[in-house]
């Protein structure tokens, strides 16, 4: 529906998000929304690199065009419940580091089909929901330590970080001492480390859409250079999702075993503190708190995130979440859930431009630098970590460095949650533990038994 900025219908959309109220306009709220796709369409050229059947999944991974197809739409759907539904200018689309979870730890570690690890991901949209809606959400936010919850973070940063590094060719294997530096006689490597200096000046400059630029600015010298191919076409109509959805539903059976528990509960665990802290993190920035500090409509907003995981893995894709690149939309202004629609409906023209994007995630040179600054800005969390207190240093620093060396972030947040509790009681901080944590404690123990006994 077009909306008449100078008939009634202004009115009606600005009664129904506050855009006067909270001190925006129409105008300045659609421009907030063109600055978060900015910021965030990078996620359309990524995330099919890294689910992708023409990526390192290869055969295992999902068909290429299926997923930039789900990740468009998947990015429609939850970031328009986000906006008409909870009214906040926030935008989802699948994340960055749980799409890594899926491909590299689910698909390729733990041998799981994707179709089975989409109904994984659509069960912990679920679990998810029940949460949001229920007093239960208030009661495990409170039972994780804030200190665990930011080593998660940042230990997704780190694997993001080096899956980045990896695809880039900038860190190879070596038989001797596991990995060493690339070939920087390689075409790649070069085109790869050339994108990654100009993301960070880009960045550094402190451009809205950086890494989208950064991306852009990698694939013209790519192409002039003859290292990425000439798209075969700008524009074309959507398809592939006859290939991914209802496979989450239909694939439901298979993913009740002790295996695909680990996996939802990892998936759960992680899109549920992620969407926390950049919900609390937008609404904070955007001025949208109570005087307490509270967030309001803090249910709609946590089940709009779920709803988003559950339809983005029914559509065909890994956790779709709250992207923390929304506060670029929130420094231009945007306020309501205006913006999040506006967002939206920039995916929704994305979605006709499957040839451009293809042609950069078939070269993980382009994508590579993206995934290696998005690390960086998920590892900022180091630094809010209380490091001189060893009961919290060292479960961090063994969840963080955990992540990638074991190619796993389930690992990670296994090995975290088995030494912190055990810390606590030695510092004789016991009391301070939440049952929850020694719940989780002893899953993960049955988890690693099971990993010793495959």
């Amino acid at each position: 529906m077009t909306i008449d900025v100078e008939s009634g219908s202004k009115g009606r959309v600005d009664a129904y998000f506050g855009i006067s109220r909270l001190g925006s306009t129409v105008r300045r709220e659609i421009m907030a929304g063109t600055v978060t796709f900015l910021a965030m369409s990078y996620v359309l050229a990524v995330n099919p690199s890294v689910l992708g059947d023409h990526g390192a999944l290869g055969s295992k991974g999902i068909p290429m065009q299926a997923v930039f197809t789900a990740t468009a739409v998947a990015a429609v759907v939850g970031t328009l419940v986000m906006g008409l539904w909870a009214r906040y200018p926030i935008a989802l689309a699948p994340g960055m580091g749980l799409n890594a979870f899926f491909a590299y730890s689910v698909v390729l570690g733990m041998g799981i089909h994707w179709q089975v690890a989409l109904s994984g991901t659509f069960l912990s949209g679920v679990i998810f929901f029940v949460l949001a809606v229920t007093k239960i959400r208030e009661k495990i936010i409170d039972a994780i330590p804030m200190q665990l919850k930011l080593a998660v973070g940042a230990g997704i940063g780190m694997f993001v970080a080096f899956l980045g590094l990896k695809s880039a060719g900038l860190v190879v294997a070596d038989k001797d001492t596991f990995v060493h530096l690339g070939d920087f006689h390689t075409g790649t490597t070069l085109l790869a480390l050339f994108g990654l200096l100009v993301t960070v000046v880009f960045l550094a400059l402190g451009w809205h859409g950086a890494v989208l630029y950064g991306i852009v600015a990698t694939t013209v010298v790519g192409i002039v250079s003859g290292l990425v191919p000439l798209p075969h076409s700008v524009v074309a109509l959507p398809h592939g999702l006859n290939q991914t959805f209802g496979q989450a539903i239909v694939n439901l059976p298979h993913a009740f075993t002790g295996q695909m528990a680990i996996v939802v509960l990892t998936m759960l665990f992680v899109d549920f503190f992620d969407a926390s802290g950049t919900l609390i993190g937008i609404a904070n920035q955007a001025g949208l708190l109570s005087p307490e500090g509270k967030l309001p409509r803090a249910a709609k907003a946590f089940a709009s995130d779920s709803i988003g995981t559950a339809a983005g893995a029914i559509i065909g894709t890994s956790t779709t979440t709250a992207y923390v690149e929304s506060t670029a939309g929130v420094s231009a202004g945007g306020r309501t859930g205006l913006t999040a629609v506006s967002t939206a409906g920039w995916f929704l023209i994305a979605m006709f431009l499957f040839p451009v994007f293809a042609v950069v995630a078939d070269v993980p040179a382009v994508t590579a630098p993206a995934l290696i600054v998005v690390g960086v800005l998920m590892a900022r969390a180091l630094g809010e970590i209380e490091w001189d207190k060893l009961e919290y240093a060292i479960p961090a620093f063994i969840t963080v460095i955990m992540m990638p060396l074991t190619y796993s972030i389930a690992n990670g947040i296994a090995m975290g949650l088995l030494f912190y509790p055990v810390l606590m009681v030695v510092r004789r901080r016991g009391r301070e533990v939440h049952p929850v944590v020694w719940v989780l404690m002893v899953i993960f123990l049955a988890y690693f038994f099971f990993l010793a006994n495959r």
